[in-house]
């Protein structure tokens, strides 16, 4: 285990072999890969663990540079773990790359249904188990989809929770892909007009822009290609603290003169590239929907659920927009289809992304009815103006999980926990031990 020592942590490698389907124990196995973080003077010391669990799907975890932000409050009190999950980071990877060693589409469909967060509790219980011991247990903290998978957790394995902490993370028990995607539209829609009343003039270059692209996608570094509906998808900048400001300075200088009039400068089509482009995260776009799918609330398949559920909200349509003097409305945490034709790290992987949108019977991630008896000490930040989660949702679980303890809060995005310099954890710690 390589040990390394960052400027306030001492920080350890860790990578454990676990089943691909934990229904077979004895199959196939991948790796996963986690970093202990721990105090710099306190490493030999007996800490409480903390799980920390990204969110996503299918983003790795913080990568520490020292001592700062959010770790900073947690290493006062615990030893962190900042687990990859599965398929992401130096875990087994699932990319464009890797995925075709398993077959062709049909497999590589087969694989990634055991990629959601049933299968990542399982990982980590195995994790637990080697680090702290089968009777002991240790903390988690689930930011996002992180969040999700720790209500997974409460739900199938609370024996291995010591207490739990949620940030913009409490799912709709009961919601289908369909229900979220319905409730989410409006509120990227209030985040459309939030972000062109404070910056008006974005409105007219929002029109200029697609226009173009309308008439001419532009091709990316990459050799992608922005067309009208992935700048709109630019929108998801809006669900974060200061996000409606970086698209704003984004669209500022968009265009350059050119030699046949003005054209998308490079700087801008370079910057768009690198908040649209997944080649850092594939599954996210392979397992969003996906993510959602339980059978005891549908049995059928997500079926791109974003893609059919705009079409209740014409508020979206561009080509309508540009046609009379709407604006021209971004979109948010949405996966489409075409994504897979203009992203080359998701395009080889087109025909699996359809096959897991079809696939059906997905197991269930949550048991209410267990959630309904919890004894796990459980906190959890629920931001106010949510663009990614849904308000209504999230309270409606706090009210089914017994004895969690809500902290609701317009002070913070979305990414609260990453911006707030350690101040929303702290909340949640000390309301989790009933200091609040």
């Amino acid at each position: 285990m390589p040990v390394h020592r960052l400027p306030g942590v001492v920080v350890t490698d860790h990578v454990l072999p676990v089943p691909l389907d934990h229904a077979v124990p004895d199959g196939e196995h991948i790796e996963v890969y986690a970093r202990e973080v721990v105090a710099a003077g306190r490493d030999a010391g007996q800490l409480p663990w903390l799980l920390f669990l990204q969110g996503g799907p299918g983003n790795r975890s913080p990568r520490p540079l020292g001592r700062d932000g959010w770790l900073s409050r947690a290493l006062e009190d615990y030893r962190v773990l900042l687990l990859d999950q599965r398929g992401t980071g130096r875990s087994t990877p699932a990319t464009r790359q890797t995925l075709p060693l398993r077959g062709d589409a049909a497999a590589q469909a087969d694989y990634l249904r055991h990629f959601r967060a049933d299968s990542i509790v399982r990982d980590c219980e195995l994790f637990r188990r080697r680090l702290v011991g089968d009777d002991s247990r240790w903390s988690v903290l689930g930011q996002s989809f992180g969040g999700f998978c720790a209500v997974t957790y409460l739900s199938f394995a609370p024996e291995g929770l010591r207490e739990v902490l949620i940030t913009g993370g409490l799912p709709g028990l009961r919601a289908s892909a369909d229900d979220v995607y319905r409730a989410a539209y409006p509120r990227i829609q209030h985040k459309n007009a939030a972000h062109f009343a404070r910056y008006p003039e974005d409105a007219d270059r929002v029109r200029d822009i697609a226009r173009h692209l309308r008439d001419r996608p532009a091709g990316l570094p990459d050799g992608g290609l922005l067309t009208l509906p992935a700048f709109q998808a630019l929108g998801r900048m809006l669900g974060f603290g200061s996000g409606s400001h970086v698209l704003h300075y984004l669209l500022e200088d968009a265009f350059v003169a050119g030699p046949s009039g003005p054209v998308l400068s490079d700087s801008f089509l370079s910057q768009a590239q690198a908040h649209l482009s997944f080649a850092g995260a594939p599954l996210y776009a392979l397992l969003h929907e996906a993510s959602y799918g339980q059978r005891s609330v549908s049995e059928e398949g997500t079926r791109w659920a974003a893609e059919r559920i705009r079409g209740e909200f014409p508020a979206f349509d561009a080509d309508a927009a540009l046609a009379g003097d709407a604006p021209v409305l971004f979109t948010g945490e949405t996966i489409h289809p075409w994504m897979f034709d203009t992203d080359p790290a998701l395009a080889p992987l087109r025909e699996t992304a359809e096959l897991l949108a079809q696939r059906e019977q997905w197991p269930d991630l949550y048991d209410p009815a267990r959630l309904a008896h919890n004894g796990v000490p459980v906190a959890a930040a629920v931001y106010h103006d949510d663009m990614f989660v849904d308000t209504v949702d999230s309270l409606a679980t706090a009210r089914s999980i017994r004895g969690l303890r809500t902290w609701i809060t317009d002070e913070y995005e979305h990414d609260g926990l990453r911006v707030s310099d350690g101040r929303v954890l702290d909340r949640l710690v000390r309301l989790v031990r009933g200091e609040l």
